[in-house]
């Protein structure tokens, strides 16, 4: 009997469809899709092992050797974690990297098990991968960016999650992208940013959206990149400046790389913990800049900063950040960014505040 197979896969990504992953851990870490789990066939070594009868023996005998190593105990706890996952989602689908003999087996010993006609995914994953990058170039054709910029703090970000039409760069890397930028969770992987952007760009062509709202980035954000044919894109767009004051940009910047960043490694290592490796990320951030910053300014302001670690961490006090915030802004950020924004004053359109900037892009471009 020919158990269901599945080739929508624009259905399957748009609709967040949960997905069993059947491949080894080591191939799903090198890159996967936002709601696929890992439930994999054979284990790392299981994989290897098979891989290595396979090239001395040909695939009859390591087809044996799988069958051999995935047995009794360990086959009954893999197709009981299967089993369990199409229950729960029973609009789901399974794949493996090709679409092959992996998720075929896993396909038929979930028949076998429940009598559930799981689907496989015709390709697998290689299917799936080749259609977002196809897909990614498709939107960065057919979307119409419009940059939000503006110096650092001034709240690009919090202006950008005021709006339905945009893309959260920042969000999908896990990087707010400066020095400074490194949140408690590692950024994933260049593959898996790659899978979400394209996922999400194509959720908005669906939706008929037009203008789509991006913050100014380099061309990298953190340590990955954005995907060259959408950077060169949004590198040729309208740019529309968010300006505020001095101490608006302080208190935004002290509210996120302090207040928030503290929070965030406190939850994910605990209070002690959490407090020293968001210490430590500060630390580390302001040595990645001392090159720029001169020798003897850096050691002013890693003082500065040592002091300000201190005093939060014994008097929980933790205002005196914003002494070399205020420094580092006015010094070291604002007249980089100058610089970068004199190649760019063409692509120009409009200059605000956050409500005048919202107020433009709402009667401008139809942007909500």
């Amino acid at each position: 009997m020919e158990l269901p197979k599945i080739d929508n896969y624009q259905d399957l990504l748009i609709n967040d469809i949960p997905l069993i992953d059947v491949r080894a851990p080591i191939e799903f870490n090198q890159g996967a899709f936002p709601f696929a789990q890992n439930l994999p066939l054979m284990n790392d070594e299981e994989r290897h092992r098979v891989g290595i009868r396979y090239k001395e023996q040909g695939q009859e005998k390591a087809i044996d050797l799988g069958h051999e190593l995935v047995s009794d105990n360990i086959k009954h706890t893999r197709v009981n974690n299967w089993a369990k996952f199409s229950r729960q989602h029973p609009q789901g689908a399974l794949y493996c990297f090709r679409g092959g003999l992996r998720s075929k087996i896993s396909q038929q010993w979930i028949y076998d098990a429940t009598g559930i006609m799981y689907p496989r995914i015709s390709g697998g994953y290689k299917a799936l991968r080749r259609f977002l990058i196809n897909e990614l170039e498709t939107s960065a054709q057919q979307i119409q960016p419009l940059i939000l910029g503006g110096r650092t703090g001034t709240g690009k970000t919090l202006l950008l999650n005021r709006l339905e039409q945009q893309i959260d760069l920042e969000g999908i890397f896990n990087h707010r992208g400066s020095a400074f930028g490194k949140h408690a969770q590692p950024q994933p992987g260049q593959i898996d940013i790659e899978n979400n952007l394209s996922i999400t760009l194509l959720k908005h062509r669906r939706n008929t959206i037009g203008r789509l709202v991006f913050e100014d980035e380099a061309s990298n954000i953190g340590s990955r990149q954005v995907p060259k044919i959408l950077f060169n894109v949004m590198s040729q767009s309208p740019l529309i400046m968010l300006e505020e004051e001095v101490e608006t940009r302080i208190n935004n910047v002290y509210q996120e790389y302090i207040i928030d960043a503290l929070l965030e490694h406190q939850t994910l290592n605990g209070k002690e913990e959490g407090f020293n490796s968001w210490a430590d990320n500060l630390t580390t951030a302001m040595s990645k800049i001392e090159r720029r910053l001169g020798s003897q300014r850096y050691k002013e302001l890693q003082t500065i900063l040592s002091n300000a670690i201190s005093e939060q961490n014994h008097a929980n006090n933790p205002e005196s950040h914003k002494e070399w915030i205020r420094i580092l802004l006015l010094d070291y950020y604002d007249p980089m960014y100058d610089y970068q924004l004199a190649k760019k004053t063409e692509q120009i359109v409009f200059h605000g505040n956050t409500e005048s900037v919202l107020n433009y892009l709402q009667r401008q471009y139809g942007v909500s």
